[in-house]
Parts: structure tokens; sequence; C-alpha cells
């Protein structure tokens, strides 16, 4: 049972845990062989900073992102690590059988004890015609995730459906596997209240939506065997460097990554570059805000500042970052930073 403290007394930034949130991001003039070599090495960095969770998404048919098959990278990771909870953020359901999942996550529960988080998604993370080549069913939108996600859980509790205790997931039956709800707009958010489950919210692109889905799962939110009160996480690009401009310099990349996806010509993650405006229009820098526009950009004096603003704004029990930046090594000092001013030591 978690026992999250969500009052509505103002937290301060040392007061709450902070995860990780990587698509590994293949760099333009790299393979996804060396974006899951990233993966790894920013995992055990995270381990030692002492970050709470590190979690991978689901997308597929992009060039740029390297964790497709997320469970496989989910694997991978927590084999590599030994402390810091791996998950996905998330497991796009509809794509898949319930079943499958709960026979994956319940063999990653099984190999890596106590350690493993399951993040779901209604989302296809792809286009159309892709996600027909994962379902085979041009019927399946999304619309029928609660029924999946009954089916899914009452393969790790069977007592939640007996009716259905002729099919079941070995290894995955009676496992403690946590399953969070994630989501960019209010459906979501009220499902995760309703059955008393934590939800993560995708403030990283979707801003706009952050407090009024936050608000629907706080008001909708039943005490349940999982928890007693709200969990809420928020997701958050943060961009942090020694300097303001080098740290506004770092962000281009991610810039230009929905930049390519507006066009609808996504690719890989893109160097980044002295000015973005030179690049877009009038109406893509309107688009680029509304979506990027949330995002934590700064020195460490900055950053400590802009978290602060944002905590306050959004009472979250936790902090999930995503931090599209193409240097390897300054994507590590970016996440080395925001653990230095948000430790009790050195805040």
């Amino acid at each position: 049972m978690l026992n999250p403290d969500s009052s509505n007394n103002i937290k301060q930034i040392t007061d709450i845990p902070y995860s990780i949130l990587d698509l590994a991001q293949v760099p333009e003039g790299g393979t996804p062989s060396d974006a899951l070599k990233n993966t790894l090495d920013l995992a055990q960095h995270a381990e030692e900073w002492g970050y709470t969770r590190f979690w991978l998404a689901e997308h597929h048919n992009m060039e740029g992102i390297a964790s497709s098959a997320t469970s496989v990278v989910i694997g991978h990771v927590a084999g590599g690590t030994s402390k810091i909870r791996v998950g996905s953020g998330g497991i796009m359901l509809p794509n898949h059988a319930p079943l499958v999942i709960a026979e994956q996550f319940g063999t990653l529960e099984s190999l890596f004890p106590g350690r493993i988080d399951l993040g779901l998604g209604r989302a296809p993370g792809t286009d159309q015609l892709t996600a027909y080549a994962l379902r085979r069913d041009r019927f399946s939108n999304g619309d029928d995730f609660p029924n999946q996600l009954e089916e899914l859980r009452s393969y790790f509790n069977p007592t939640m459906n007996a009716e259905k205790n002729h099919v079941r997931a070995i290894p995955g039956e009676g496992l403690n596997i946590p399953v969070w709800l994630l989501g960019s707009s209010g459906f979501s958010a009220r499902l995760a209240g309703e059955l008393g489950l934590p939800f993560s919210f995708a403030s990283h692109f979707s801003p706009e939506n952050t407090l009024p889905a936050l608000e629907i799962y706080r008001n909708h939110f039943r005490p349940s065997e999982v928890l007693e009160k709200p969990y809420a996480m928020v997701a958050v690009n943060i961009f942090a460097a020694d300097s303001d401009e080098e740290a506004a310099f770092l962000s281009t990349s991610m810039q230009q990554q929905f930049l390519a996806l507006i066009r609808n010509m996504p690719g890989k993650l893109k160097p980044p570059v002295e000015n973005i405006n030179e690049l877009a229009t009038e109406y893509e820098k309107a688009l680029l805000q509304q979506r990027l526009g949330a995002s934590i950009i700064g020195s460490p004096k900055s950053v400590k500042t802009q978290l602060q603003a944002f905590l306050n704004k959004t009472n979250a029990d936790e902090i999930m970052i995503a931090s599209g930046i193409f240097n390897h090594q300054a994507r590590l000092r970016s996440f080395e930073i925001v653990k230095e001013i948000t430790s009790l030591t050195q805040a």
C-alpha cells in the first residue's frame, strides 16, 4: 500500500521524489545500438544519483526512438542496475493482448522482484497504419481501454474476475506489480481516480491540460487497496546546464524534434542550433510554445526557481523528467544538476 502525502500544503522541491522518462532517442549520426547503450548508462547514473524510477516509452515506426520493444528494454535496464525501479511510461495497452503484457511484466517482476512498474496508456504511440500492423484490428481505437485494463489486472489478481480464472498469466499471477495510468487529457485521470490507482500526467507535451487533469483525478479519487490517497506524478521537460545560455542551446534539439513531428517528418534527434526561430514559421513557433511551453530551461539557479514554481502549481507527489538532449554527456549533466538542486544536502 502506497501512503503518499497529497495534502494541499505547499511542498518544497526537496520534499518529493524525482524520476526519469527515457525514449532511447537515436541521435543523428547514431544507431539504435548507440541509443540503447546511452539509455543504460543514464539509468546507471540515475541510480547512483538517487532517482526513484526510470521509465521507458512505447513508440513505433519512428527512426529516432529505439524503445519500441519496451518490455525488452526494461529488462535490459533492470539487469544493468540493482536498486532503481524500472518500468513503462508507458505500454500502450490497445496495441497488445492484456495476457501478453501480464506475462511480460510478470516475467520482469519475477526476474527483478520489487523493482518493476507497469505504466499504461491508451494512445497508439504511432500512426494509424502502424497501429493496424500491431493490432490487426482497425476498430481497436482505445475506447475499450477500461475493459482491457480490468482484464490485465485480473491476471495479476484472479479474485477480481473469477470467471476468467481458466486463463492464467504464469509468471504474473499473484505478483504485486504497481499499475499506473498515464494520460495527456482527462480520460485516464478520471479512470485512475475512480479505480484508486496512481496517475502520471504528460505535462512534457500537453501542458495546457495539466491542471484540469490533476483536478479531475483528485476530485474523482476513491481509496483502494492500492492507494489511500491520490498520488500524482507529473512529467516535465527539464534542460539544465551550467548557464542559462547553454541550457537554451541544448533545448533546441527537442524543439527541432517537435518541429519535425508538426511537419510529419519525424527523424533522429538533431544537434542543437543557435537560433530555433530561424527554422520555424510563426505558426510553428506558436505550436512549439503550446507543446513545450512548460519546459524548465536554465542554469541551476534558474531551474531551481522554475521547478519550485511548477511544483507550487501542480502540487505533484513526484516529478518525472524528460530531456531530449543531443549530447549524451550534456544530458547526464542536466540530470545531475536536477538532483543537486533537489537534494536536501545541496538545497
